[in-house]
C-alpha cells in the first residue's frame, strides 16, 4: 500500500477519538511500524498530506514535531522529513540473570530510569501466590521505565517480599546490587516470554504506537536456598531487542 492509501481518513479517523494532530500522529507512526514507511525514506510533505487528509498544516506539524519528539522522524534544513534510520537491537542472553544496568553497561550504552512506582505496598492476590507471601505481608514494589542512551526500552515492573528488600527507596540505579550488598541476590530464575501488543499507557511510554509489537517477560527468582526473591512483569519494545538462547543436545 502506498502511503497516500494508508492516509486516507476514511480508513482510520473518527471524530471522537481524540485531537486530529493524536490520531494523525499515530497513524504515521504505524505506518513506520507496518513498513509502508521504511528507516531513511522520505516522509510526504506538509502540504501533501494536508491535502490527502484534508486537515490544517498546523495539525500536520504538530504531528510532525510529537514524531520528531519521539524520535521516530528527523528533519533536515531544505531537505524535508524522513524516517529515521533503525536502531540496532539489543542482544540478550536468556540463560544469564543479570540486571538492566549491567546488560546496558556491558553494551556500552548508558542506562537509566523513570520512576513509576517505588514502596511498600499490599499485594496482589498475583504477588501473594508468586512470592509465597501471607494474607498480612507487605511487599516490595519498583516500577520502572528503563533507557538505553535516552531510549525508552523497557516497562519493568519488580516485586520482592519485605525480608528480601526492606527499603524500595534504597534502590537508585540497580536492584541487583542493593540485594548484592545484604547478600540476597537472586541465583536462579524462571521466564514466561510471551508475544504482546503494547497499547494504552504502555505504549506512550515505550514511544510507540498504539498496537506495536512487544514481548512480555515474567521473571520468578531464587536465592540459593530456593527461597522466591523476586517476582517480575516486564513489557520490551519488540523493535529493541533479540533474545536468543542456547540449546545443547541432551545426552541419553
Amino acid at each position: 500500500m502506498n502511503i497516500k492509501d494508508f492516509l486516507d481518513p476514511a480508513a482510520w479517523f473518527q471524530a471522537d477519538a481524540g485531537p486530529r494532530y493524536v490520531q494523525l500522529r499515530n497513524r504515521l507512526a504505524e505506518a513506520v511500524d507496518q513498513g509502508v514507511l521504511t528507516p531513511g525514506s522520505p516522509l510526504p510533505p506538509e502540504r501533501e498530506i494536508a491535502s490527502i487528509t484534508d486537515f490544517s498544516r498546523v495539525t500536520v506539524r504538530k504531528a510532525f514535531q510529537d514524531l520528531v519528539g519521539d524520535g521516530m522522524i528527523v528533519q533536515k534544513q531544505g531537505s524535508g522529513s524522513f524516517v529515521s534510520a533503525a536502531p540496532a537491537r539489543v542482544e540478550q542472553k536468556l540463560s544469564r540473570l543479570t540486571s538492566f544496568s549491567e546488560d546496558m553497561a556491558r553494551r556500552g550504552k548508558t542506562s537509566s530510569a523513570q520512576w513509576l512506582e517505588r514502596g511498600l505496598f499490599m499485594p496482589s492476590p498475583e504477588e501473594t501466590l508468586a512470592l509465597g507471601l501471607s494474607p498480612e505481608a507487605s511487599v516490595a514494589r519498583l516500577g520502572r521505565l528503563r533507557l538505553a542512551d535516552d531510549r525508552p526500552m523497557a516497562i519493568e515492573r519488580a516485586s520482592l517480599p519485605t525480608e528480601i528488600l526492606a527499603n524500595p527507596l534504597e534502590v537508585e540505579t540497580s536492584l541487583y546490587e542493593v540485594l548484592e550488598r545484604h547478600g540476597t541476590r537472586p541465583v536462579r530464575a524462571i521466564q514466561k516470554i510471551s508475544a504482546v501488543n503494547l497499547v494504552g499507557h504502555d505504549a506512550d511510554l515505550l514511544a510507540v504506537a498504539p498496537g506495536s509489537a512487544g514481548l512480555s517477560i515474567e521473571r520468578t527468582s531464587y536465592l540459593d536456598g530456593g527461597r522466591i526473591a523476586e517476582f517480575t512483569r516486564s513489557l520490551y519494545r519488540g523493535d529493541a531487542y533479540h533474545f536468543v538462547a542456547e540449546l545443547r543436545l541432551a545426552k541419553e
